[in-house]
């Protein structure tokens, strides 16, 4: 049987700690740092294990660090509002803007209160609701100086339990 979370965990160090052992790619992108403030999810992986033969990050790391990051504040919003969902990306359109060169992250907001409201009424009365979500990654610059480098716009469907 799979683990499910059954503590249905929203503390970021537990819930990173769940996904090490849930799901292993996130293990071997060695995800360094989870931050979730109940609106803005972040993961923050370095550029060695998510290197490409050009020294620059890797396609598929970038897109899984993308996605994974709409399915953890997909996942801790549901469960932050009591609810146990399967949490799926149904549709995901992106784009790469800039190389990586550097340690990199993944930033995801919130939609609007309408959206989540909307999402949950749909799983209250169909017990399956979507967020659409838009998502940045960001090459890690230490001046503050942030560069997007890609950007995700994903469909999440989460389906009660």
């Amino acid at each position: 049987m799979a683990d499910t979370g059954a503590s249905l965990t929203t503390d970021p160090a537990q819930f990173l700690s769940w996904l090490y052992r849930s799901i292993p790619l996130t293990s071997a992108m060695q995800i360094e740092r989870l931050e979730f403030d109940g609106q803005v999810l972040e993961l923050h992986v370095p550029l060695a294990p998510n290197v490409n033969d050009k020294g620059t990050g890797f396609g598929g790391s970038i897109s899984a660090l993308a996605t994974l990051a709409g399915w953890c504040l997909t996942t801790l919003y549901l469960r932050g509002k009591g609810l146990d969902c399967d949490v799926v990306i149904a549709d995901a359109h992106q784009s790469y803007k800039a190389p990586i060169k550097d340690a990199f992250f993944a930033r995801v907001r919130l939609s609007s209160k309408e959206d989540c409201d909307h999402l949950l009424n749909r799983i209250d009365e169909r017990g399956r609701g979507r967020l659409d979500l838009k998502i940045d990654v960001l090459c890690d610059d230490q001046a503050g100086k942030d560069e997007v480098a890609f950007v995700m716009q994903g469909r999440y469907v989460a389906i009660q339990r």
